[in-house]
């Protein structure tokens, strides 16, 4: 790719993000709005009990546990989907069990370098095809066949499908992000500490440290990584072994 070139390619794209992050805006703000619609719909024209101070004290219970991982979860997230793809990860919804991968996978089947533009739109893409596969499998598998298929699949079959899926492509997943690191203090670091959480304080604290496991693991590893890290880079070779 000649200079000329891979600068109209650049330029290409920050006129992209700054578009997609303009309408990614009004998108956002427009999925709020529609979110209000029900709590308002059932205080004012339902006769239940429900009223404005029930539905803020609903809220901030719900705050209190979940709000930490509304700053974690887009930190965490930002440098694998760029701008343009955290305004749609986050409208759809789902990010960690299926955008997220979806992304990862995309990133790495073109072999696109970490936070380069190339990424980003790999990652707008994967969202993309992830929304729609989604959509219509939904609409297959469940809206069209979902009764049929309850009937047919025995339940020793299901029981292990719920066990086992999504620890398996969660797995996959968690593979391809240390081989595309290719850091293995991080990866150690990343690793040793979400066995201790999980294993030790988990148990130890009980629900409380359930549900901010997550945020705890995220907070420690990048706080640990910083100031632990190598001043060269450790990378792991082609065939996977540190």
């Amino acid at each position: 790719m000649t200079t000329t070139t891979q600068t109209s390619a650049f330029q290409a794209y920050e006129t992209f993000e700054k578009q997609a992050s303009k309408r990614g805006m009004i998108m956002m703000l427009l999925a709020l709005a529609l979110s209000y619609l029900g709590p308002i719909y059932a205080i004012f024209f339902l006769s239940t009990d429900l009223s404005v101070s029930i539905v803020l004290g609903s809220f901030a219970t719900i705050a209190g546990v979940f709000a930490v991982l509304w700053v974690v979860e887009p930190i965490t997230y930002y440098p694998i989907l760029g701008p343009p793809g955290m305004y749609l990860a986050f409208v759809v919804g789902n990010v960690p069990n299926k955008l997220l991968p979806a992304a990862v996978t995309g990133q790495t089947a073109i072999q696109a370098e970490e936070a380069s533009p190339r990424a980003k739109l790999a990652a707008v893409s994967a969202i993309g095809g992830a929304v729609i596969i989604h959509v219509l499998s939904l609409a297959i598998i469940v809206g069209l066949l979902g009764t049929w298929l309850v009937t047919v699949i025995p339940p020793a079959i299901g029981e292990v499908a719920q066990a086992y899926i999504f620890p398996a492509v969660i797995g996959a997943i968690l593979v391809q992000f240390i081989l595309r690191s290719k850091n293995v203090r991080t990866t150690l670091i990343a690793l040793t500490t979400a066995a201790i959480v999980q294993l030790a304080l988990v148990p130890l604290l009980g629900d409380l440290m359930a549900f901010l496991a997550t945020a705890v693991v995220v907070i420690i590893t990048v706080t640990l990584s910083w100031f632990l890290r190598a001043n060269k880079r450790e990378e792991i070779p082609a065939n996977g072994r540190p």
